[in-house]
């Protein structure tokens, strides 16, 4: 049995389902982002986000090239290990890191469940819980019996294996899931079976890195903050890992120019779809709910259809929505600086 497990799961990690948009879509959101608001200066705050990028030694055209890559760059974050519920070895991928490259425990952190209510952390939101997933698929379960009982690494000392073995490669609990737990509670207790934790919603994971740039403002904070795209993500909002996740992600980026999916009027349009944060806010997480919002109320489709026509009426709706969002984001965040 383990080794038939071995072998669905490097499938799935080659062929990787819960990445999100793919790395090279989530750069073109925000260069294209950036480009609208080159295009419409008076209704966007250029005039701020210039000014940003040149008071940190950047062009225009540098500053959106960093963003766009630290936004790309997330995926590739290794801040999650799990450690094995019998050796209490701990790994940042799926078989002993082999898929390491293509798809990360990372990941988790990057869903907004809008299936479910508020989360046991005290979030309106949750994020990816094995446990209480509305939709699920291949990817989901096949993750779920690989790691059953499996834990979050919670540095030396912490949770351990059966025979109290303890590998810990890196205080997973204690850095990364305290980062984005911004304002709830957690407990270690909550992170002790795979199956059933409770991962801190995408939305924490942004505003931890844009309260990151407005404390010590630098491109690649900002741009981390800018991986909130994929709450437009359908698969991220109605949570799962499967239902043609990466097939969905691989088409976006494959006819990403050819549909013209990021067609100017569309994101004008888009726009008007988000109430603008105030010039006294901080927590940009309204912002992304509404995004989430969007993706939620109109991408089910992709889910259960690989059809060309209504992959491209759904992602003539989100990836719009993604650009006006960032647009939204980064106006925003300049004229925190800029004030």
């Amino acid at each position: 049995m383990k080794r038939i497990l071995i072998g669905l799961l490097i499938s799935a990690v080659l062929c990787p389902a819960a990445q999100a948009f793919k790395q090279e879509t989530h750069r073109r959101l925000v260069e294209d982002a950036v480009t609208y608001m080159q295009n419409h200066p008076t209704t966007t705050g250029y005039a701020d986000l210039q000014a940003v990028a040149a008071a940190g030694g950047y062009t225009v055209a540098q500053f959106a090239q960093v963003l766009g890559q630290s936004a790309y760059d997330v995926d590739d974050f290794q801040d999650t290990y799990f450690c094995g519920a019998v050796t209490g070895d701990c790994v940042y991928a799926p078989v002993f890191n082999a898929g390491a490259s293509l798809v990360n425990y990372t990941s988790y952190w990057h869903f907004q469940n809008h299936t479910q209510g508020p989360d046991v952390h005290g979030n309106d939101l949750g994020g990816y819980n094995y446990e209480l997933l509305t939709v699920w698929g291949d990817i989901d379960n096949l993750a779920a019996t690989w790691l059953v009982g499996d834990y979050m690494d919670d540095g030396p000392g912490g949770m351990t294996g059966w025979w109290s073995n303890d590998d810990s490669e890196y205080n997973t609990y204690g850095i990364t899931e305290a980062n984005y737990r911004q304002g709830t509670t957690s407990t270690k207790s909550m992170y002790d079976d795979f199956e059933e934790m409770p991962f801190q919603p995408l939305d924490n994971l942004a505003q931890y890195w844009y309260d990151q740039f407005l404390a010590n403002p630098t491109a690649q904070s900002l741009g981390y903050a800018l991986h909130a795209t994929d709450v437009v993500q359908p698969h991220h909002v109605w949570t799962t890992s499967a239902l043609n996740h990466s097939g969905w992600e691989g088409w976006v980026a494959d006819y990403y120019d050819s549909e013209n999916l990021n067609d100017d009027t569309l994101v004008t349009q888009a726009l008007g779809a988000f109430t603008p944060l105030s010039s006294s806010a901080t927590d940009i997480r309204p912002l992304l709910t509404e995004g989430g919002q969007i993706a939620y109320a109109n991408g089910a489709l992709v889910l259960s259809s690989t059809d060309h026509a209504d992959r491209v009426q759904v992602a003539r709706v989100v990836v719009p929505h993604a650009i006006a969002m960032v647009v939204h984001l980064l106006g925003h965040a300049s004229a925190q600086i800029t004030q």
